[in-house]
C-alpha cells in the first residue's frame, strides 16, 4: 500500500512527447504537462492552439501520433477502458436531458454507472445539495437557467467520483454571477482530492482558479508555472505616467524610446517597466523631472494573466516555424495522484479527417 506522500508525488496527469497532426497542419508538437492530485491546472493558448485536440486526447476521444500519455496510473493508448473509469469530461456546451428533471438526469446516470436504483437515488440527491439544485430537483431542464444548467452538467460528470475532470471553456456564455458560483464549485472539487485540468478564453478565471498554468501556442508549450511566477517573469510590474499635455506626452515617448510600453493618446498616458520598488518609481519621476516634462496622476499597475498571455503568444508567433522554442517552465511541475470517469467517452477514436486543431 502506498503511503500518503507516495500518492501526492504521483502525478494524476502526465504527458510526455504529444504529437498530433492533421493533414498539413500539426495540432501538438512534442507537448509535456504534469497534473497534481488536487489542483487545478489551467491550459491557456490562442484559438488553434492545440487545447481542444489535447483534451480530446486524454479524454481518450483521439489517438495521437506519438507520445505516451498516463492518466490515474493507466496508460490511456493501451488501457483507454480503464482511464474513461477514472475521468469526466465537461464540454462548452451543457449535455443535459432538458425533458428530464435535473433529478432525473442524475438518476439515469448513475444507472448507466451501474450504482443500482438506490445508490443512483443517493448519489443523485447529494449532488442535487453539493451544487445548489436540491429546490429545482423536480423542474424540468428547460426551465432551468444557463448557470444551472452548467452546474447540472458538471454534476453529471461527477456521479462516478472521477479522479480527474477534463473542463473545456466551462464558463462560457455564463453570466458573471453563475460564473462565480461554477469557480467556487471548481475549487470545492481540488479541495476534495480531484484534479481538474481547465481550458478557458477568460484568464482571469485562470488567474483566480489555477494553481499551476501551461501556455500553448501552434502546438508548443511555451511556458508553464504557477499564476504568480509566470507574472513576475514574463510580464513585470509596470507604472503608468500620464502627462498634462500632448507636447509632454510626446517628448516623454521620445524619451522613453523602446522602453514604452502601452500608451494611450487620448488620456497621454504611458507604461513604463518598473520593478515596484520606491526607488525605481522616484528615479522613472526623477527622469521625467530632469527633461523638464510635467507629469501628472501616476499609478502601479500589477501584471495579470493577459500581459503574460500577450507577452508569450507575440514572441511565440515571431519565431521562425522552423525553429522549436524552448518552453519556458518557471519551476518543476508539481507531482501528484488523482482520477476520473468519462462521459460521453466511449466513441470510438475520430479518424485523420477531421477539423484542423483548436
Amino acid at each position: 500500500m502506498t503511503t500518503p506522500a507516495e500518492q501526492q508525488a504521483t502525478p494524476t496527469v502526465r504527458v510526455r512527447g504529444l504529437t498530433r497532426s492533421y493533414r498539413h497542419t500539426t495540432a501538438l508538437d512534442g507537448v509535456d504537462l504534469t497534473v497534481a492530485r488536487g489542483d487545478v491546472h489551467a491550459l491557456l493558448g490562442p484559438n488553434g492552439a492545440g487545447k481542444t485536440t489535447m483534451i480530446r486526447i486524454l479524454a481518450t476521444l483521439l489517438r495521437p501520433d506519438a507520445g505516451t500519455v498516463h492518466i490515474a496510473g493507466y496508460d490511456a493508448l493501451r488501457a483507454a477502458r480503464q482511464v474513461r473509469g477514472a475521468i469526466s469530461l465537461t464540454g462548452q456546451y451543457a449535455a443535459v436531458d432538458e425533458v428530464l428533471t435535473g433529478e432525473e438526469n442524475l438518476v439515469m446516470m448513475g444507472r448507466l454507472a451501474r450504482l443500482g436504483r438506490a445508490g443512483a437515488r443517493a448519489r443523485a440527491a447529494e449532488l442535487l445539495a453539493r451544487f445548489d439544485l436540491t429546490d429545482a430537483r423536480t423542474r424540468a431542464v428547460r426551465t432551468y437557467s444557463g448557470g444551472m444548467r452548467r452546474r447540472l452538467d458538471l454534476a453529471l460528470g461527477l456521479v462516478s467520483r472521477p479522479q480527474v475532470v477534463f473542463l473545456d471553456e466551462p464558463t462560457t456564455g455564463l453570466d458573471p454571477r453563475s460564473r462565480a458560483e461554477l469557480w467556487t464549485v471548481i475549487r470545492e472539487l481540488a479541495v476534495d482530492g480531484v484534479s481538474v485540468l481547465l481550458t478557458t478564453q477568460y484568464l482571469e478565471e485562470a488567474d483566480r482558479l489555477a494553481d499551476r498554468v501551461t501556455v500553448l501556442d501552434r502546438g508548443r508549450v511555451v511556458a508553464e508555472g504557477t499564476p504568480e511566477e509566470l507574472k513576475s517573469r514574463f510580464a513585470g510590474q509596470r507604472l503608468e505616467l500620464t502627462f498634462t499635455d500632448d507636447a509632454h506626452f510626446a517628448a516623454a515617448l521620445r524619451l522613453l524610446g523602446p522602453t514604452a510600453g502601452e500608451r494611450d493618446a487620448r488620456r497621454r498616458a504611458v507604461d513604463v517597466p518598473t520593478d515596484g520598488t520606491a526607488t525605481d518609481v522616484r528615479a522613472v519621476l526623477d527622469r521625467m523631472r530632469h527633461a523638464g516634462l510635467e507629469v501628472g496622476p501616476v499609478a502601479l499597475r500589477r501584471p495579470n494573466l493577459d500581459d503574460v498571455f500577450l507577452s508569450l503568444t507575440t514572441a511565440s508567433r515571431t519565431t521562425a516555424p522552423s525553429t522549436r522554442p524552448t518552453p519556458a517552465t518557471v519551476t518543476p511541475a508539481g507531482a501528484s495522484t488523482a482520477g476520473v470517469a468519462a462521459r460521453g467517452a466511449g466513441q470510438p477514436a475520430p479518424s485523420r479527417r477531421e477539423e484542423p486543431a483548436r
